[in-house]
């Protein structure tokens, strides 16, 4: 019996990007070098982040972010890799980092027409425990007129263009949506290219996974504990399965591909909640959503929000459309 060759075609970030966009009559190829430059920032930062221990960029470096956290060395790192090839692309107007209080405006030369919110490590407490960690970002167009300002970021997260976020673990995972789906690629290191290995990704309708820090569980108000006793203590069935890492990236990234909820929610203590909504709550909004799930903060839709702040914090719920649905049900 005759068999077929094994498929040996490859797809490339670069180039699934590159046919997207031919699909698309008012494309200008900008976004496209615009992402190829947040992906050599995610080469540069994943080679980093293995070798971290190695390069003494574990510890925390003297420093505080305008959150009040400890920088580590390796967040300093992160935030200059990316600032700098963001600024090189010469497709930026406006850039806000996590690590810097104020927004960075790119100078006339080398300004473009899009906006870039990101947070270079997310989750970087736990870089020395080995847990996974990763960069998140969102990439608004400049509005008509505008030239570069504030107030092109300080809009409903459904207007952004693209977002997406890269996994540094056991392997480098890209995961971007440019408002047609939500696609994965993974690094391979032997030839420096992100493949696409995730296509059209689509979160289930259910899961039976829950992500919550619960070590707050003190603080929780009645709706989510109410909520978390209906999915661990069900009349029928069986229990939810907790999993919750204390990386967003990681948290989302599993709910993303194997449905459920992660939940942020706001409590007594953090009664803004305690997740930034340009830069956290927005990508993973739009990405989530862009996969058929719903995002919510419990009162209202994510993309639906105004910022008044670049570092503004909001509530999250996010995951598959039944688990979230049934949130806002004890939110009602």
């Amino acid at each position: 019996m005759e068999q077929s060759p094994p498929s040996t075609e490859i797809v490339t970030l670069t180039s699934h990007v590159l046919q997207s966009a031919q699909q698309s009559p008012e494309s200008t190829g900008d976004l496209t070098i615009l992402l190829t430059a947040v992906q050599t920032t995610c080469k540069f930062i994943a080679t980093n982040v293995r070798r971290a221990g190695l390069l003494n960029l574990i510890g925390v470096a003297g420093t505080a972010n305008v959150q009040g956290e400890d920088q580590k060395k390796l967040d300093i790192l992160s935030n200059d890799i990316m600032v700098n090839s963001l600024r090189a692309s010469g497709k930026c107007a406006v850039l806000i980092s996590e690590e810097i209080d104020d927004p960075i405006i790119i100078d006339i030369p080398y300004r473009g027409k899009y906006c870039v919110v990101f947070d270079p490590l997310d989750g970087s407490s736990n870089i020395d425990a080995g847990v996974n960690i990763g960069t998140i970002f969102g990439i608004y167009k400049v509005l008509p007129g505008s030239e570069g300002a504030v107030s092109d970021v300080l809009r409903p997260g459904k207007e952004m263009v693209a977002a997406g976020y890269c996994m540094y673990g056991s392997s480098a995972n890209l995961v971007i949506s440019t408002g047609r789906g939500v696609n994965g690629y993974t690094l391979d290191n032997g030839i420096g290219e992100f493949i696409l290995t995730h296509p059209n990704i689509r979160i289930p309708s259910r899961g039976k996974i829950y992500s919550f820090n619960e070590g707050n569980a003190l603080y929780f108000h009645e709706p989510v504990t109410k909520y978390l006793d209906s999915i661990k203590f069900p009349a029928s069935g069986k229990p939810y399965s907790a999993r919750y890492i204390g990386s967003m990236v990681a948290d989302v990234h599993r709910t993303l591909l194997y449905g459920g909820i992660f939940g942020y929610p706001e409590d007594k203590k953090s009664k803004t909640g305690k997740l930034r909504l340009l830069y956290e709550g927005f990508p993973m909004a739009y990405l989530i959503e862009q996969a058929g799930g719903v995002a919510t903060t419990g009162r209202e839709r994510i993309l639906d929000i105004v910022p008044t702040g670049i570092h503004q914090r909001i509530p999250v719920f996010l995951g598959s459309k039944e688990d979230v649905e049934d949130v806002l049900k004890f939110y009602a």
